[in-house]
């Protein structure tokens, strides 16, 4: 089947009913994360980018990338980036279909709802409320993050959760908080979280482990533990659950390619990378910003922004009092700034993400010629839901909500201190 045939046939079948609804003559093949998943997982020892649309020029170069590598694509927001971004989880969806149509994208793309968190059992009521919101926005996927709760807490929650989202849609969990390299999560702790939901009859695409992964900028040297990461995939196996890894900037390009060809992670959320690329800001090969000897960030002169509205975002982030990581916070005041730029401006923003996303995509996660996978699933199942690869093999009767808190009590675990890591 040729790929302009194969586009028109996924196209026809493979677009979710919500997306349908919002966007009935698109032709931007936005798809489960069910979909993009499985693709990675089919051509094997391949993640591809979940890039954080932290603005219009992120959306835009990472599906340019895409379209170039010929690869299935996640584009996400988080919670947390809702608060400060211009994008959130209620028009991420309105931005990435516009793009598709505006660009001429013909590759699978997931919009995913990152670290739905959940930090309090109060928390659940809200979700139950707002979660059916961003799927009616356009949403296909979610990964609902109650890992800042104690372990039975977090499984309960996304078991009480778990009927809110569609039965079609990409499922993401997280265990343990992410809090880089202090506290780590463990065989059995993610073995708790997935064998229980597994009892019920609810298997997620993607478990997001506390692997050594520090979200924002990377400084601690040792970053993602492959080992870890690879022994706990390995135990859950017979639960054909994907890995999501987080916090990937500030981890070299050989540690990623060990991530993507040493364990069964189909998903790496890239956030704070994206965001300097476009503006401009000089990275490293890890995509952590350089900085000069008074730790101020290097702007490449005619890259990214012009060199007159950096220095208005560089003044306007010290008014604040924001360095470092806390530059995320220029993102939503500086929007309009960004969006009055010349066209040859923003075009080069959006050339250099894609110049990043696709040496990513294609040189270190092994996501190239992905996007035939995704759409021959769609083609094949003659619909947008594939369904579930997974079948239960736990017994909902050891899994009741008294025998997970007895349970919760026993488990090996390393939680560490308590962190904050929003994103």
């Amino acid at each position: 089947m040729g790929s302009d045939t194969l586009f028109e046939k996924a196209l026809e079948v493979g677009r979710p009913p919500n997306v349908r609804k919002l966007f009935p003559h698109s032709r931007g093949l936005l798809v489960s994360g069910k979909v993009v998943n499985r693709a990675l997982a089919k051509k094997g020892q391949a993640m591809t980018m979940a890039a954080n649309g932290r603005n219009y020029f992120v959306i835009q170069g990472a599906l340019l990338a895409a379209q170039r590598a010929n690869a299935a694509l996640i584009v996400e927001i988080a919670k947390s980036e809702s608060n400060y971004c211009p994008v959130n989880f209620w028009n991420i969806a309105r931005l990435v279909d516009s793009a598709c149509n505006h660009l001429g994208i013909t590759i699978p793309v997931a919009v995913h709802a990152d670290h739905y968190g959940l930090k309090t059992e109060a928390d659940v009521t809200t979700a139950k409320v707002e979660i059916p919101t961003i799927f009616e926005a356009g949403i296909t996927s979610i990964a609902v993050d109650a890992s800042h709760m104690p372990d039975d807490l977090n499984l309960l929650a996304n078991l009480e959760l778990n009927s809110y989202i569609p039965i079609w849609a990409g499922l993401e969990t997280e265990v343990g908080e992410i809090k880089g390299n202090q506290g780590l999560s463990t065989v059995d702790d993610a073995s708790f979280l997935i064998g229980g939901l597994n009892a019920h009859d609810i298997f997620p695409d993607w478990i997001a482990l506390n692997n050594g992964s520090a979200h924002g900028i990377e400084a601690s040297g040792e970053g993602i533990q492959v080992e870890l990461t690879a022994r706990i995939h390995e135990h859950l196996a017979a639960y054909k659950v994907s890995g999501a890894q987080h916090g990937t900037s500030g981890n070299s390009s050989e540690k990623l390619r060990q991530i993507a060809s040493q364990t069964t992670t189909t998903k790496a959320n890239v956030a704070t990378a994206l965001q300097m690329v476009s503006w401009g800001v000089e990275v490293n090969d890890n995509g952590n910003a350089i900085t000069d000897s008074d730790g101020n960030f290097k702007k490449v002169e005619g890259e990214g922004v012009t060199e007159e509205l950096w220095l208005r975002m560089v003044s306007f982030a010290q008014q604040n009092g924001w360095s470092g990581g806390n530059y995320k916070n220029l993102n939503l005041p500086v929007d309009n700034w960004l969006m009055a730029q010349p066209q040859e401006v923003r075009e080069r923003m959006i050339k250099r993400v894609e110049e990043f996303t696709y040496s990513m995509l294609v040189d270190v996660f092994n996501a190239a010629d992905t996007a035939p996978l995704a759409m021959e699933l769609l083609v094949q199942a003659g619909s947008h839901d594939i369904g579930a690869e997974a079948s239960r093999i736990e017994d909902p009767a050891d899994w009741t909500r008294e025998k997970i808190i007895a349970r919760a009590q026993t488990l090996d675990v390393d939680k560490g201190p308590e962190g904050d890591f929003d994103d």
